[in-house]
């Protein structure tokens, strides 16, 4: 059950699933239950759950196959262990300079389309 502490339930959720995974209760290759049952165990809604499996997709632990279900990835704990941030530190770095280059070129349109009229003497 989704406990009421502030955090998100379907946050709740994914970290539940995501130990599940890390301990190999759900191993490599499971299926994860269905949705209707994950409602049923957690007490939440469809869109609960989804979002929680919507996290750990992108974190890549599990993956969906069109009419059988959702299932732990083989290399899920590899996942876990070694985390991709290089990747994401240079994904960052490069969103980091994209947005520093964007705000020089917005600083100087908006000096050149909001200048102070030239007083005269």
């Amino acid at each position: 059950m989704v406990e009421k502490t502030g955090r998100p339930g379907y946050l709740q959720i994914a970290d539940d699933l995501r130990t599940q995974i890390r301990t190999g209760s759900l191993a490599p290759g499971a299926a994860l239950p269905s949705t209707a049952q994950l409602c049923q165990r957690y007490d939440v809604s469809a869109s609960v759950v989804k979002a929680a499996i919507s996290v750990l997709r992108t974190e890549g632990l599990i993956v969906g196959q069109q009419g059988k279900g959702v299932f732990v990835r083989e290399d899920a704990a590899a996942s876990l262990e070694e985390p991709a941030s290089s990747e994401v530190m240079e994904q960052l770095s490069q969103m980091r300079s994209t947005l520093t280059a964007l705000g020089s070129r917005i600083a100087e349109l908006e000096k050149a389309v909001f200048q102070e009229p030239k007083r005269s003497r």
